[in-house]
């Protein structure tokens, strides 16, 4: 198994903490030397007073938590968490998994739900997805009064125009298709029609279709019976039951295999679900929400998407502008931004310059708004001062590291062959820290396995046998 994105990777200062909690000496240490081997910092503690005291004097990224243990448990646990430290992943094991305490503990708010004895490669799956959303929670843009609405950020008319559907679609049962380029918020979107509709107490599942691998997607959405493959020791509940009363986002539904579109289709025309061998169907009230990246006709032109599965999802269609659409609202997330990361990082970084300014809202932001948030937090690091100045930002903003100026080749095709030449740079120093292995490649790029192989094809960079 390839270790996790975001672990052997990071700078020592920089690696996700881990906190584990269990009774059990034998757990704990096994944890912790896997964990640790993944690259990651790992703490341990016997049971939740010393979890509570831990994470009282510590910051952590994730806590994986034992159900059951003496005095405080698991659900006593993630309920303090709930409280004290919102926003923390509590990824809960127990060798008493049922359905109920599986739904008992989403409702509260769990990451996930893995049984005892668990599978190492089902851990690492639970940890990468946890660190995953709780970055995806970092990046929320959390901002009420006049600077947006439903917890985001924006006040162009684009912007406008989202907060009006939400508005009228989110107390509803139907399904949603969010439509945006990478980096938009269509996660944060999916959770605001959630949080602002009458299922909000109920479970919010998100299931990435393309971090999957197709072979364990159906067993993932629909669950499985016990014996119903090699390594199933237990029967589980897939993410369509455990959503149940609430809401699923089906994160990058193009990248779904023509076997599962045909399943899915039957599970939302009939509302009724099939595990992975069992006998019987189970009925789900569970409100879906699809989001891609993708041109979903052009999928079902090309044949790639079911036309039947692309209507049923695309009930309301809600589409989120690119950056570059609502400038407007740059100076907005700027100052968000800003706020956030002088919070984490011990800053006092109050101001941004006029210079800094006018890079930053000219940009294009090929990677939208994460991309901007990830330069605002460079910005606020490397800061000396108060002010946010124009030395701190990086050079690619204005195309550094090629031999033609803008005025020289006009300024899109300078745009372009600058872009382009920081993407086939970044992709060929990802293969290469993979040696060549395109699956972990695209997980360290956050990226589907073939959307990896496009740019490949686009970048002419052969593609070694895995």
């Amino acid at each position: 198994m390839p270790p996790l994105p975001g672990g052997p990777g990071y700078p020592p200062a920089m690696r996700p903490r881990i906190l584990v909690v269990d009774d059990e000496p034998s757990i704990r240490k096994v944890l912790q030397a896997h964990l640790s081997r993944d690259g990651f910092d790992v703490d341990a503690a016997a049971d939740g007073g010393e979890a509570t005291a831990a994470l009282t004097h510590k910051p952590y990224e994730l806590v994986i938590s034992d159900l059951k243990m003496p005095g405080i448990g698991g659900l006593e646990l993630l309920a303090w968490i709930r409280n004290e430290l919102p926003g923390l992943p509590v990824i809960l094991i127990t060798a008493h998994g049922t359905v109920d305490a599986a739904v008992e503990a989403l409702k509260l708010g769990a990451a996930d739900f893995i049984t005892k004895p668990f599978d190492l490669t089902e851990l690492r799956n639970a940890v990468d997805k946890a660190l995953r959303t709780e970055r995806a929670t970092r990046k929320s843009l959390v901002d009420p009064g006049p600077k947006g609405r439903f917890e985001l950020i924006g006040v162009t008319p684009s912007m406008q125009r989202v907060y009006s559907l939400l508005e009228k679609v989110a107390d509803s049962p139907t399904t949603v298709l969010i439509v945006g380029e990478s980096g938009t918020g269509k996660e944060l979107v999916a959770r605001a029609l959630h949080d602002h509709s009458s299922r909000k107490d109920a479970p919010f599942i998100t299931v990435n279709c393309g971090a999957i691998p197709e072979n364990l997607f159906e067993s993932e959405l629909f669950g499985h019976e016990r014996g119903a493959f090699t390594g199933a020791v237990t029967s589980k509940p897939g993410r369509f039951e455990l959503a149940d009363g609430g809401t699923l986002l089906l994160d990058e539904v193009a990248e779904l295999g023509r076997d599962m579109q045909v399943k899915l289709l039957r599970a939302l025309q009939e509302r009724k679900i099939d595990r992975v061998g069992g006998t019987r169907a189970i009925s789900v009230d569970t409100r879906v929400i699809a989001a891609t990246n993708i041109d979903l006709q052009a999928a079902v032109a090309s044949g790639r998407f079911r036309e039947d599965l692309y209507y049923r999802l695309n009930v309301i269609p809600i589409r989120l502008p690119a950056l570059r659409e609502r400038r407007e609202d740059i100076p907005l997330l700027v100052e968000h931004f800003l706020t956030r990361f002088n919070q984490r990082l011990g800053k006092h970084v109050s101001q941004v310059g006029e210079a800094a300014m006018a890079r930053l809202c000219a940009w294009h932001w090929p990677g939208n708004i994460r991309e901007l948030e990830n330069v605002v937090e460079r910005g606020v690091l490397l800061s000396e001062n108060d002010v946010f100045a124009d030395d701190v930002l990086p050079g690619v903003l204005d195309g550094v590291g090629g031999t033609d100026a803008p005025g020289e080749v006009g300024l899109k095709e300078y745009v372009r062959v600058h872009t382009a030449r920081l993407e086939r740079a970044l992709i060929l120093r990802s293969l290469e820290a993979e040696n060549g292995n395109v699956t972990r490649a695209a997980r360290r790029l956050d990226i589907s396995r073939k959307s990896l192989q496009l740019k490949m094809k686009e970048y002419q960079l052969r593609e070694d046998p895995e």
